[in-house]
């Protein structure tokens, strides 16, 4: 089902209408979380004058949003990073940090006299 006026706004700005898988709900939501954060990280702060400007902003949004700005639901890693495989290995990077980090504070207390 598509109402005419879609397939209208579909051909004048040259896009594709793609359709969610049938019984999986979850793909719906999660494209309608990422169309509530374009509106309101991209479009909403300032209404871009002119479509070629809303298409900028929006090709810019989209390359930040895949390849920069880290999500939550996947680990504080990138889209990007999650697609090609790199999860796991950004996850242990994280770790490692984490123990020189504990490691090194642990040396400093030691280090530091004790206070009666």
């Amino acid at each position: 089902f598509i109402s005419k006026d879609c397939k209208i706004f579909v051909g004048v700005f040259d896009l594709s209408h793609v359709r969610t898988s049938p019984y999986d709900p979850q793909s719906n939501g999660k494209l309608e979380r990422f169309h509530g954060t374009l509106k309101q990280e991209c479009i909403r702060p300032s209404c871009p004058a002119t479509v070629e400007e809303a298409r900028r902003r929006v090709q810019d949004f989209v390359e930040h949003y895949n390849h920069v700005r880290l999500n939550s639901a996947i680990g504080y890693i990138t889209p990007a990073d999650m697609l090609a495989g790199l999860g796991e290995v950004i996850a242990e990077e994280r770790d490692r940090k984490l123990e020189e980090a504990r490691k090194r504070r642990e040396l400093v207390r030691k280090s530091q006299p004790q206070v009666a």
